[in-house]
C-alpha cells in the first residue's frame, strides 16, 4: 500500500501499511482468476501493491495448474490457503483471519467476496477512510444499489426488516471492509467470528464506520447461494445477538401474556356485571385465552433459556479450532522486482 498525495490539501498519508486481500472462493476458479486481473489493474492505476490469499473452502475442483492465467503487474504474491472440507463463506473468513493472525500479519486486510460483486476499484475508497479514522477502525463497504433481481431484493428487505425488528437495527453491512491487522487478535478469540464477521464486529463494539459502495454483477457463472444457505446465512448473523433476539421475543411474549389476563378479566366482568354476553361465550373466550397465556409462558421459558444459551456459549474458539481445518497454504505467484 503506498502513500497517496490528498488533491486538496496537498498533504501526504501517513507510512505505507502492507495490504493483504482475503477472499474466500468454492469451485469458482474461473471468477477467482478474473478477480485476480481486476484487483492487479485497479491496485495499478491507484499506486497500490499488496498480497492476495484465497480461501479454497473445500473445492471439489482444483485451482488450474497456471493460476492466475495473466502474470499480474503490480500485485506481489497470489496465495492459496486450502482447507479440509467446505464450511461455508463466512466460515471460511473466520478460518483465513485466524490464519492471518497467527502468520503475523501487518498493516491493513482487505476482506471481500468471491465472486466479483465486491468491486476491486471501490478498494482505494475503503483505504482513504480507513487513513482518515487513523487507521484504528474497521471501514465497511455499506450496501447502496444491488445487481440481483426483484426477487432478491423483495427477500432482502424482509431479511431487514426481520433483523430490524429481532436485533434492534438495520443491517446493510457485509464482508467488504478493510481491517486493521492489530483487530485480528481480539476477533480470533470471539466465538461469534465462527458465524458472521460483520456482525462480530458489531458485537464485539469494535470501531467502525461505513461509506456507501454499489455492488457489482458477478464477473461470470452463477452463484453457489441457494435459497437455504441464504436464509442460514441471515440466521447465522441474528445468531450473533442471540441475546438480544431472545430479550426482545421473551419481552413480547411478556405483553402478550398480560393482554391475555387482561382480556380474561374483561371477559368475566362482561359475563357476570352486563346483560351484554351470549350464553356460553364468556366460557370459551376465557378458555381459548387461558390455553393462549399458558403457550406465553411456554414461550417465555424458551426464551428465557436461549438468553442464557448465549450468554454461556462459548465452546469454539477460532485462534484454537480454525487451525484444525487448514490443509495447507501454497503461493501460486510472486513477484520479484
Amino acid at each position: 500500500m503506498h502513500p497517496t498525495d490528498d488533491a486538496k490539501t496537498g498533504a501526504s498519508t501517513p507510512d505505507p501499511l502492507p495490504l493483504t486481500v482475503l477472499i474466500p472462493v468454492f469451485n469458482d476458479w474461473t471468477v477467482a482468476d478474473a478477480l485476480v486481473a481486476k484487483l492487479d489493474a485497479a491496485f495499478n492505476k491507484h499506486g497500490l501493491t499488496g498480497r492476495v490469499v484465497f480461501v479454497d473452502d473445500g473445492s471439489t475442483e482444483p485451482a488450474p495448474q497456471k493460476f492466475p492465467q495473466t502474470t499480474p503487474q503490480t500485485l506481489k504474491e497470489v496465495c492459496i490457503l486450502e482447507l479440509k472440507k467446505n464450511l461455508g463463506h463466512q466460515r471460511a473468513l473466520a478460518v483465513g483471519l485466524v490464519h492471518l493472525h497467527q502468520s503475523g500479519v501487518q498493516g491493513v486486510i482487505v476482506l471481500m467476496d468471491g465472486d466479483g460483486e465486491d468491486e476491486p476499484y471501490e478498494i482505494p475508497r475503503l483505504l482513504e477512510e480507513f487513513g482518515r479514522q487513523g487507521r484504528r477502525k474497521v471501514v465497511f463497504a455499506a450496501r447502496g444499489r444491488r445487481a440481483e433481481g426483484v426477487i432478491f431484493k423483495l427477500c432482502y428487505q424482509i431479511y431487514r426488516t426481520i433483523h430490524r425488528l429481532l436485533v434492534g437495527f438495520d443491517i446493510r453491512i457485509g464482508n467488504f471492509s478493510a481491517v486493521p491487522a492489530s483487530f485480528l487478535e481480539p476477533l480470533a478469540v470471539t466465538p461469534d467470528l465462527w458465524n458472521h464477521y460483520a456482525a462480530c464486529v458489531i458485537k464485539m463494539k469494535l470501531p467502525h464506520v461505513s461509506i456507501p459502495v454499489d455492488r457489482s454483477k458477478r464477473l461470470a457463472g452463477e452463484s453457489k447461494m441457494d435459497f437455504v444457505g441464504l436464509v442460514i446465512h441471515g440466521l447465522s448473523a441474528m445468531s450473533v445477538f442471540g441475546d438480544a433476539v431472545g430479550v426482545r421475543l421473551l419481552t413480547a411474549t411478556g405483553v402478550f401474556a398480560v393482554a391475555t389476563v387482561v382480556l380474561m378479566i374483561a371477559a368475566v366482568v362482561v359475563k357476570f356485571t352486563t346483560d351484554l354476553a351470549i350464553p356460553g361465550w364468556a366460557t370459551t373466550a376465557t378458555g381459548l385465552l387461558l390455553v393462549l397465556f399458558c403457550q406465553c409462558l411456554l414461550l417465555s421459558l424458551i426464551f428465557t433459556f436461549v438468553v442464557l444459551f448465549s450468554r454461556g456459549q462459548s465452546s469454539f474458539v477460532p485462534v484454537r479450532d480454525c487451525p484444525l481445518f487448514i490443509r495447507g497454504e501454497r503461493t501460486v505467484f510472486t513477484r520479484h522486482d
